[in-house]
């Protein structure tokens, strides 16, 4: 039975998981509250309240702390769903290229505002009134086919360029689609998003333990807000993305025959072909069965990509070149930290070195048992390196912390809801300054912490657990000599780094076992 104690710290859990709600909630329906607080004052409420359930779930029984972490991770995400998306207009694009597909086209093919695709307007995606993205008479399309862009007003983001989205995103898109009733706006994509980062929680809880590692480590994700307000109310496809990658993570971090090799490929090829992002996996993953790897993830590839090439050819490629152009990255103007030491397009080049070279060294130093730590790393740097504007961009690295328990790198998705143009009613700051900040305030939280760990961990040493034995009378243990050289030759445990949720040596003992869950 649970302990007293153990019964208040659970309580309280709970508690903070109702706050979380109650601040996911507020953040989405800014109004409320951010009018007269502010949207920073906001965020570090939000935050230091996830902080605060962490460390409490942390103090959790496990056998209970799972049931409380799931209860927290629907809870927040119920908070999420409960307006429409506030911090981004992606979804409204995912919901087109789900309409385009039931009509029997290929997204790919052409651009929203094509006269091709005007039969598929509605007054929902295409209102009456001025938006954002109003498209002007005598637009020319971007790319193939080319020609006029019909006029209109619209919520889909960049209306005159292809799709930017993978062909596992966009059968995603086609599926939510099909069971969306006509009519419901936003709700079923962010439904589906939300479903699926309860499912990654789920994931996590069941896969953390048969991996040896703490399963309130998924609370790391579960509560994170990132994961509340960019999955059940922005709905950013990469939650899908994130958990595919989780599943491979699980299957490739245990040994076992070729074919689970070949299924850990496949699933992080789906993963790529979700959100670009996990290919940054790769190279932690990359040790084991490489070649078994590659060719799974090469026949995936051809899988989902095949029918779109001969549908469309080059257009599969989308407007990614342009998005790159768009947001500073061929130019080099995007790399905020990198930029300050080497500016324009040599920028691009010693973001590329930077990466090739953390790469390298994820290859060689990180153990195929536990990759998520040499993933962490890389897709920290790359974080770090590219400083993207949107915060869902950091989705990947909360489900590898998750995983992996360095809170510290979390920094990294703290920055986007800091660094805001308004943080304060009437407060306007520059942008980009503003991010450069917040960036260098993340690595430098993480380098620190990192150096902390390590000055530990070279302290530290784990004690070796001892099997049990049957006791022996103390007349023949006195009788049985230990040689000085057996017991001399006997290793010392080197040190181990300490991590937020250190994991426990098992006691081989049945009893130790049940007790370590009480």
């Amino acid at each position: 039975m649970m302990g007293v104690a153990a019964k208040i710290r659970a309580g309280a859990a709970v508690a903070i998981a109702a706050l979380l709600s109650t601040l996911v909630f507020l953040s989405v329906h800014p109004d409320r509250l951010t009018g007269w607080a502010g949207v920073v004052p906001l965020a570090a409420v939000l935050w230091a309240a996830f902080a605060a359930g962490v460390l409490l779930v942390r103090r959790v029984p496990v056998r209970w702390a799972a049931p409380v972490i799931l209860l927290g991770a629907v809870a927040v995400q119920l908070a999420a769903l409960s307006a429409p998306p506030q911090g981004s207009d992606d979804s409204y694009r995912y919901i087109w290229d789900g309409r385009v597909q039931a009509a029997g086209i290929d997204p790919y093919a052409y651009s929203p505002a094509a006269p091709q695709l005007a039969f598929l307007r509605d007054r929902f995606l295409w209102p009456h009134h001025v938006t954002d993205w109003c498209v002007a008479p005598g637009t020319q399309l971007y790319g193939t086919p080319h020609g006029l862009a019909v006029p209109g007003c619209t919520l889909i983001n960049r209306p005159i360029v292809h799709t930017i989205y993978p062909p596992v995103a966009e059968a995603y898109f086609y599926a939510v689609h099909l069971v969306s009733p006509a009519g419901s706006g936003t709700t079923p994509i962010q439904v589906a998003a939300a479903l699926c980062a309860v499912g990654v929680t789920i994931l996590l809880l069941l896969g953390l333990g048969r991996l040896g590692l703490d399963r309130r480590l998924a609370v790391l994700w579960a509560w994170c807000p990132t994961v509340a307000l960019e999955a059940g109310n922005n709905a950013h496809v990469d939650v899908l993305a994130a958990g595919l990658t989780a599943a491979a993570l699980l299957v490739l971090a245990q040994r076992g025959r070729l074919r689970r090799s070949l299924a850990g490929g496949t699933l992080l090829a789906l993963a790529i072909w979700t959100k670009v992002t996990p290919v940054l996996v790769v190279p932690a993953v990359a040790k084991r069965r490489w070649y078994a790897l590659a060719s799974a993830g090469l026949f995936a590839t051809v899988v989902v990509y095949l029918p779109h090439v001969l549908t469309v050819g080059s257009r599969v490629i989308g407007f990614v070149p342009g998005y790159l152009q768009q947001e500073g990255y061929k130019n080099g103007t995007r790399f905020l930290l990198l930029g300050t030491l080497v500016h324009g397009k040599p920028g691009s080049l010693a973001a590329f070195a930077v990466l090739a070279v953390t790469g390298l060294l994820v290859l060689w130093r990180t153990d195929p048992d536990r990759p998520w730590r040499g993933a962490v790393v890389m897709t920290g740097a790359a974080l770090a390196v590219t400083t993207p504007p949107f915060p869902w961009y950091t989705m990947l690295l909360v489900m590898l912390v998750a995983f992996d328990g360095r809170a510290e790198w979390l920094s990294f998705a703290m920055v986007k809801y800091f660094a805001v143009g308004e943080p304060l009613p009437g407060v306007k700051v520059p942008i980009v300054p503003i991010e450069r900040a917040g960036y260098a305030a993340a690595l430098a939280v993480v380098v620190l912490v990192s150096l902390i760990r390590w000055r530990r961990g070279r302290g530290t040493v784990r004690p070796v657990p001892v099997p049990a034995t049957r006791p022996v009378p103390a007349a023949a243990a006195a009788a049985q000599p230990v040689p000085a050289a057996a017991a001399a030759a006997q290793p010392v445990p080197a040190a181990q780094p300490v991590s937020l949720f250190s994991k426990p040596i098992r006691s081989s003992t049945p009893a130790a076992e049940r007790a370590a869950t009480r």
